[in-house]
């Protein structure tokens, strides 16, 4: 029982040194200097690339679904976009988070041990801090309170680790990207190329994807009332008082995005999908025709066209009547921007809801949302022409402020495609873009609020489950999380 459990509870400790012979990954893992010691390089790219690839396929099976960017009509049941979630469905992404989170705390670990380079090891150790608040960050925000503090500790004999609080582990996540922005701040040792598929080394860079990845976290616990202030005072700090300090993704080029190359080990995950397979998620309605309606630029890159023009399918029709097929996503089985992990869109997009909620006066909300939409669509590779002033699109001080939320959120729905949870994470925060309802839907026509935890949890850690559940309430689809909470 006890092997059993070291197999499948997430106290198991996957390190890389033992997953990671694989032909592609072979001269990443191999010590240039014959040393016995792992070295934190050596397990840096493939903790990267596994993890987005666990992103990707999560973002197209559920967010993609819950999101109604797309329709799943190949079966009649367990149908996602009707709020029809198998318990089965969390087993692999909370298995392959965790198991790329002891990667991450490896590199950490190996970074402060093989100290001959005090530079390098402070570099690895702070993109280790970094890479581990953001996948940790994703779980709970999956999922609500997780096992964290003793997590990954398989190898010390922890195989069934407590539930920590969600509002704990964010304490914990602000503290490890304060202590990574330290450490970048006091080094400018690039790492080595090679084993950094996003930012190939350069060290400034990760500096801006943490801080721009704390301002994302920062937005997310805005609304709730035990540490609104705190919050706000540190937005404030990282965008008006004190920038320098805590310097932010300002361009596309910075962009944390690990690019599919098409050559091994760099291949996207759909790369060897079939055309099929491909098709038989239907556009649904509200992203096709929202698209199309506002003359988005993105529109052909991203949709087929159904009769010459681009017609999605509703997300939440009645169970046997499943509508006629229109269009559906292109094939964006080698697109290199699918593996986005946080964009320049996206942090103008965060500044643009701060700035009109009075958080920020560095650029006035306008110029921080037209600077999204602009750069959303330009990553892209199109022209913004004349969209900016579309009647959908174009910005308006006059607005209410659940309009310009709506307006900002909608740029922000189509910066974040295909990142991880992020898009139905945001929707959980904020009620935007507002999603029609479909008359099939399940759960009471009401939302998700987290996803249920694995079944196997149930079997190896039983305890600490039912610990959990006594505090954030039962594990079904409606329990919030901390953050969720009034």
């Amino acid at each position: 029982m006890k092997k059993i459990k070291y197999f499948i509870g997430i106290g198991l400790s996957v390190t890389l040194l033992s997953l990671s012979c694989t032909k592609n990954f072979s001269e990443l893992n191999t010590d240039p200097n014959t040393s016995e010691k792992v070295l934190a390089e050596n397990l840096l790219a493939r903790a990267l690339v596994k993890t987005v690839e666990n992103n990707m396929n999560r973002s197209r099976t559920i967010t993609n679904e819950l999101m109604q960017v797309t329709v799943n009509t190949l079966v009649e049941t367990d149908r996602i976009f009707r709020y029809d979630i198998r318990r089965n469905i969390p087993e692999a992404p909370w298995n392959s988070w965790y198991a790329q989170l002891t990667n991450f705390k490896d590199i950490y670990k190996f970074a402060k041990e093989n100290n001959a380079d005090e530079n390098n090891s402070k570099t690895y150790m702070a993109i280790s801090l970094i890479c581990q608040a953001w996948v940790s960050s994703i779980i709970t925000d999956t999922f609500g309170d997780v096992p964290y503090s003793e997590a990954n500790m398989g190898k010390e004999g922890i195989y069934a680790p407590k539930f920590d609080l969600q509002k704990d582990i964010y304490a914990d996540i602000f503290a490890k990207l304060e202590e990574a922005n330290t450490l970048l701040k006091t080094t400018t040792k690039n790492v080595n190329s090679i084993s950094d598929p996003v930012y190939k080394g350069n060290v400034a860079l990760w500096r801006k994807f943490g801080n721009s990845l704390y301002l994302r976290l920062l937005m997310r616990v805005s609304g709730k009332a035990e540490v609104a202030a705190n919050a706000v005072a540190k937005i404030k700090e990282m965008v008006d008082q004190n920038p320098a300090n805590y310097p932010l993704i300002n361009s596309n080029d910075e962009s944390a995005i690990l690019k599919w190359t098409g050559v091994p080990p760099y291949n996207s995950p759909f790369a060897n999908m079939q055309n099929s397979d491909w098709r038989y998620p239907k556009a649904c309605s509200f992203f096709a025709d929202k698209l199309d309606f506002s003359n988005d630029p993105c529109t052909s890159k991203w949709l087929t066209t159904y009769n010459g023009s681009y017609e999605g399918i509703p997300s939440g029709y009645t169970y046997g009547e499943t509508p006629e097929t229109r269009s559906y996503l292109q094939y964006l089985t080698t697109e290199p921007l699918l593996g986005n992990m946080l964009n320049y869109a996206e942090v103008q997009l965060l500044l643009a809801e701060a700035a009109i909620k009075g958080w920020v006066t560095a650029k006035t909300p306008k110029e921080y949302y037209e600077a999204g939409a602009t750069a959303r669509i330009t990553l892209w590779g199109r022209s913004v022409g004349s969209y900016l002033s579309g009647t959908l699109i174009a910005w308006n001080d006059a607005d209410a402020i659940q309009d310009k939320m709506e307006k900002i959120h909608w740029q922000k729905y189509l910066a974040l495609f295909y990142t991880d949870m992020q898009v139905w994470i945001e929707y959980r925060r904020t009620g935007h873009p507002v999603l029609p309802k479909g008359p099939g839907l399940r759960n009471n026509g009401m939302m998700p609020n987290r996803l249920y935890y694995p079944v196997s949890l149930q079997a190896t850690n039983v305890t600490n489950y039912n610990k959990a559940l006594a505090i954030q309430g039962p594990d079904d689809l409606d329990s919030m999380s901390w953050w969720q909470k009034p």
